[in-house]
């Protein structure tokens, strides 16, 4: 059902015609997710949607206190999300600088978002991900744990700036949480934070440091579950609602839905 909600939109979206003005001609250059269109539905599905398909799993009835929010954006939200981060003359994506410190971090006025998880949650790889429409963007990612050690601080075109915060727990900076709560408890122009978590083995000791954080300061948050193409599908079924729950009970400024993210690519079969 959400394949077929996302194809009935195509037409809408490329009937928008003006109104679309730049974004529109943006988006008709976009070979990936054109790609992602042509796909068959189930696997459609499966990649725009992939908690979807856990729904097949519940009893219904069976658990009423449990209960998944699926995210489910329309054709014209990702062609947008898309052209912010497609680089262009008119829209620079590029890395700024590094610090160590707050008092070390440029004085930007453009709205800002940050990626923070525990060490080895692949936070670099989405980062890269994220930035794969602009290959001039140098994004390190090692398969040691541990390898931010600095505020990263990228400039997506007009729109914001995306910050890449030290992992926490093994490896981690001494000077971690000096660093990152000054960072999150003083940095005015931070809109959004993205905590990542490993969907393996679910939130963690080093995880609830961060989401005290996050609610102490009143930072508006979502949470990220990384490696969705680990676990099996009962595993991850498990730790989507305790995942899911905890966020319900437990916190006050996350994002109700939870976003999924893969740890590879997936395979397109045309």
């Amino acid at each position: 059902m959400a394949a077929h909600r996302l194809r009935q939109s195509v037409g809408r979206l490329f009937a928008m015609g003006p109104e679309l003005g730049s974004g529109r001609r943006a988006f008709s250059a976009f070979q990936a997710f054109t790609e992602v269109l042509r796909l068959p539905s189930k696997q459609l599905t499966k990649l725009v949607f992939p908690l979807e398909e856990l729904h097949e799993h519940f009893v219904p009835g069976s658990r009423p206190d449990l209960h998944l929010n699926i995210f489910h954006p329309s054709l014209e939200d990702i062609a947008r999300a898309e052209s912010f981060f497609t680089a262009s003359a008119r829209n620079r994506i590029e890395y700024l600088t590094s610090a160590v410190r707050l008092d070390h971090a440029p004085d930007l006025h453009r709205p800002e978002v940050c990626f923070i998880g525990r060490s080895n949650v692949g936070k670099s790889s989405l980062i890269k991900a994220l930035f794969s429409l602009a290959p001039e963007v140098e994004v390190r990612v090692s398969k040691k744990p541990g390898h931010t050690k600095k505020l990263n601080f990228y400039k997506v075109g007009k729109y914001f700036t995306l910050v890449d915060m030290p992992g926490y727990g093994y490896r981690a900076p001494e000077d971690f949480v000096d660093m990152v709560e000054t960072y999150l408890k003083e940095r005015k122009n931070l809109m959004r934070t993205f905590l990542l978590v490993d969907s393996v083995v679910g939130i963690q000791k080093a995880d609830n440091i961060a989401i005290e954080m996050c609610e102490e300061f009143a930072l508006p948050y979502v949470m990220v579950l990384t490696k969705i193409d680990k676990p099996s599908k009962g595993h991850l079924l498990k730790q989507v609602l305790q995942i899911q729950k905890f966020v319900d009970t437990k916190t006050q400024g996350c994002f109700p839905q939870l976003f999924p993210v893969r740890g590879k690519k997936m395979k397109a079969h045309m």
